[in-house]
């Protein structure tokens, strides 16, 4: 308690002091010396509060918390772990009685039985009075004083504003010549250590910097910010100049600018001449919003001119002659380089239309046939536009999936009409072939045809590949081109085909209604000839586990699953070996299969960025491959959810195409290599060319991504700039960093004239025998674009022994997958709803709401 009884003598004093304070204010105002019992009498109350007020202030500040705890923990309460706030309003109370000085008692003992010593105090308290009063006068006198001094500088600043710069600026010029000459140059250096962070690089050229503000930008040697590591440059310094000229400037010429007035009431107010050293003040607190001005337009001159200006000694009329003929050729200069830039921007926007504006124009009318076959899903509109392809004498069919090409190539072939397949990763050449099956992306517009048919063209509107079906579409080199798409599609396609006369439209509606059941589906209720749609491979097979366990025989069908495995699993279906399939919305993309009814387990899906609901379109795409004309009459939808929702986006009306993809053409690179030849460039001026309206440009992303691997390395400067394009436009993963990885080995083999290295192959897991899958079909694309195909037709024996690994994998050994938390790898039952289990997902709340994902970005 050694704090406690410290403080209550400085208390007490406190105490009087401010009880001294208030019987001043009380008598300064009265004419008589009033009796001291007056006053005890009329402010009895407050006195006695002074000292509470005092006390606890003054107990609750210095008493150290231990003590504090003491002496509350020797009056019964409990303070461990107390708050700090609690802790001082309890001892603040307990304070409150302690030892209270007796203010009154104390007054009394001064001043009742001493008559002459109340009335000394009063007479004291009046003369303190009369002087606050001499005192109060005379700041109201220098503050009137003060607002004279400020409107007369206000007054020059604003009279004198050009007379100033003219002198700022001749100032200014002395030095930068100065520190030109004199100061070294630095450089900052790559080092951890702050006096080894730069080094002088040589000295200063005046040729380097074009307006003062580049030469600011320069490093001066000084620390700037010692706490940040900030090093200064000469703006910082040259600010510090400029105030500097400026408040000495100035101040000079405002004691000149003063009235005799003003200077006879200043010396009558301070007993002092007023000197420029005393107005400095003054120019300080006014100055900010001027300095600014001034070094703004310091920093937009030419550093040439100022350079200029610092030869001639100083006069007024001179500089200011100077200064206005700099103004002049200044202002031509810029106008100049205005007229500069427009011509450029001009040539540039001319170049940029003639290499990609009538690209993607409307094509004006051609002598083609056109044939549009619009309508909904599983309604024969391939079927019919291929019957016309394999009577024509020479034929191509574009398909979205490799998968479809390679069930058309089988079927012309069965059907005694020769077809190639031709899909980037293989080609499965056919003797006396006119005819030739393909992926969308392989459509060359120098070859022609008699009948071209184009599938899916609803695709155009995709942001990544719909640049493919926009080249096909009008690019396409044949007596007779077939359209196929759903009637969203059709108000585009036929503004593509623009002033074409030839143009038949073929409208198909489903034979086969489609009828929603009311109950929510469960997986109990899984019948032969359903088709289980979810969008993740994992979830595809984790469902196809569990119904196999319960006795199902499954097919499966997901994205990255191997064609030729797909066709397998197809085929099981529709032979009846197997009763159910399991799908993504794979499914929804040309394939015909018996389904009695398609059942959604999600209701949305990832698209690459976000996690979103299904659009209309997607939900009529995939609902529509339900129903088998002569085996199902009715095709069958089951939701799991929301039936109310996803009743209403399968039967909303589509919704027209508005915008479609477009992408670089091989006309487009000839045009373009009439101006440039280097890939960057061409890239800069994708990015620059503004999007025709109703197209969206393909962002390129995966192609930019691999040039910047090989940007500027022998890569680069060994290949034409179209081969580097074709090797980077590539159609495979580059969400794997492991294909990037030999995609970049196999480019340098290709330019020192080895050997490609051979795919990475492990036939392990499910995952590895996909990945493996990858590897392999990105060794084929190689091996296709370099024409070595005989060496090709190995590599795809390889694949197909891959493929059939995996379809034996999904025959026999699915069953045996176990679902598990994706986080812990916890086992889960099946019916759980989430991909991580209840402790997991628990753990993840609470790191949240303690903050953790946010301070975990903070420190990336």
């Amino acid at each position: 308690m050694n704090k406690l009884m410290n403080v209550y003598p400085k208390a007490v004093e406190h105490t009087k002091v401010k009880v001294f304070e208030d019987i001043d204010r009380y008598l300064e105002l009265l004419d008589h010396c009033p009796p001291f019992e007056q006053y005890l009498t009329e402010r009895s109350s407050y006195i006695e509060q002074i000292w509470v007020n005092v006390w606890l202030n003054k107990v609750t500040n210095d008493v150290p918390k231990r003590e504090k705890k003491a002496l509350l923990a020797e009056r019964n309460y409990i303070v461990d772990g107390i708050d700090r706030k609690i802790l001082n309003r309890l001892f603040r109370n307990e304070m409150r009685t302690f030892k209270p000085f007796k203010v009154q008692e104390w007054l009394i003992s001064t001043f009742q039985s001493d008559v002459k010593k109340w009335k000394e105090t009063f007479e004291q308290a009046k003369k303190k009075y009369e002087l606050f009063l001499i005192e109060e006068e005379r700041t109201k006198l220098r503050r009137d004083l003060q607002r004279k001094v400020e409107q007369a500088l206000e007054k020059l600043l604003q009279q004198e504003e050009h007379r100033i710069y003219i002198y700022l600026r001749y100032r200014v010029s002395e030095k930068i010549k100065k520190d030109l000459i004199t100061k070294p140059k630095y450089k900052m250096i790559e080092t951890f250590k702050i006096e080894e962070k730069l080094e002088e690089d040589g000295a200063f050229s005046p040729t380097d910097y074009f307006t003062v503000s580049k030469f600011f930008d320069e490093l001066t040697g000084e620390i700037h910010n010692a706490y940040y590591w900030e090093y200064e440059t000469y703006f910082y310094a040259y600010e510090r100049f400029v105030h500097q000229v400026l408040t000495d400037y100035i101040s000079d010429q405002l004691v000149e600018s003063l009235t005799e007035e003003i200077l006879q009431q200043y010396k009558a107010l301070y007993d002092a001449s007023l000197t420029v050293s005393k107005l400095k003040g003054v120019v300080d607190l006014t100055l900010e919003p001027w300095h600014k001005k001034y070094l703004s337009l310091i920093q937009s001159e030419l550093l040439s001119d100022l350079l200029k200006v610092a030869k001639i000694p100083f006069d007024f009329d001179v500089h200011t002659n100077i200064y206005k003929d700099d103004l002049v050729e200044r202002e031509r200069k810029k106008q100049e380089e205005e007229e500069a830039i427009k011509r450029k921007q001009e040539e540039e926007a001319r170049i940029l239309d003639d290499i990609f504006g009538r690209e993607y124009r409307p094509s004006a009318g051609r002598s083609i046939r056109y044939v549009l076959h619009i309508g909904e899903t599983n309604t024969g509109k391939t079927h019919h536009a291929l019957q016309r392809m394999m009577k024509a004498r020479s034929g191509l069919y574009l398909a979205p999936l490799r998968l479809l090409a390679l069930e058309v190539y089988d079927k012309l072939n069965s059907e005694g009409v020769p077809c190639t397949l031709k899909t980037g990763e293989e080609e499965k050449t056919v003797a006396g072939a006119n005819h030739n099956s393909c992926t969308v992306e392989m459509f060359h517009e120098k070859e022609s045809y008699e009948v071209i048919v184009i599938d899916e063209a609803q695709m155009l509107a995709d942001k990544d590949r719909g640049f493919s079906w926009y080249k096909a579409i009008t690019k396409a080199n044949a007596n007779e081109v077939h359209i196929i798409g759903s009637r969203n599609a059709e108000e585009m396609v036929l503004q593509l085909l623009g002033d074409s006369e030839d143009i038949e439209i073929f409208d198909y509606s489903r034979d086969i209604p489609l009828q929603v059941e009311r109950k929510e589906f469960n997986m109990r209720q899984t019948k032969k000839g359903d088709a289980l749609v979810c969008f993740s491979r994992r979830r595809v097979l984790e469902t196809a586990s569990q119904l196999q366990k319960n006795g199902y025989s499954v097919s499966m069908i997901y994205g990255s699953m191997p064609p030729e495995t797909r066709k397998k699993q197809m085929q099981r279906f529709i032979e009846g070996e197997t009763s159910v399939i399991v799908s993504t919305d794979a499914i929804g993309m040309g394939l015909n299969l018996p389904i009695r009814r398609i059942a959604f387990l999600e209701n949305e899906k990832f698209d690459g960025s976000r996690r979103r609901r299904l659009t209309s379109q997607e939900v009529k795409q995939i609902a529509g491959r339900a129903g088998r004309k002569g085996i199902y009459d009715v095709g069958k939808v089951a939701f799991t959810s929301d039936i109310k929702l996803m009743k209403h986006l399968l039967q909303k009306e589509d919704e027209a195409i508005q915008t479609f993809a477009i992408a670089p053409t091989n006309a487009v690179f000839e045009r373009f290599q009439k101006y440039y030849r280097d890939l960057g460039t061409f890239f800069e001026m994708w990015d620059k060319f503004d999007s025709p309206k109703g197209t969206k440009k393909a962002t390129l992303s995966e192609e930019k991504e691999l040039y910047e691997i090989i940007r500027g390395t022998e890569i680069e400067a060994r290949l034409s700039m179209m081969d580097l394009y074709g090797f980077l436009h590539l159609p495979f993963s580059t969400k794997d960093s492991g294909l990037i990885e030999q995609w970049q080995e196999k480019m340098i083999a290709i330019i020192r004239g080895e050997e490609l290295p051979e795919p990475q192959i492990i036939r392990g897991s499910l995952e590895e025998m996909e990945l493996s899958y990858k590897s392999i079909g990105l060794h084929l694309l190689f091996l296709y674009r370099l024409d070595k195909r005989t060496e090709a037709i190995y590599w795809e024996r390889v694949r197909e022994e891959i493929s059939d690994g995996v379809h034996e994998y999904l025959k026999n050994d699915v069953k045996n997958l176990t679902k598990s938390c994706k986080h812990c790898g916890k086992s889960l039952n099946w019916d759980h709803a989430f991909t991580i289990c209840d402790t997991c997902y628990t753990s993840r709340v609470k790191r949240r709401e303690q903050g953790y994902y946010r301070n975990r970005r903070a420190y990336k």
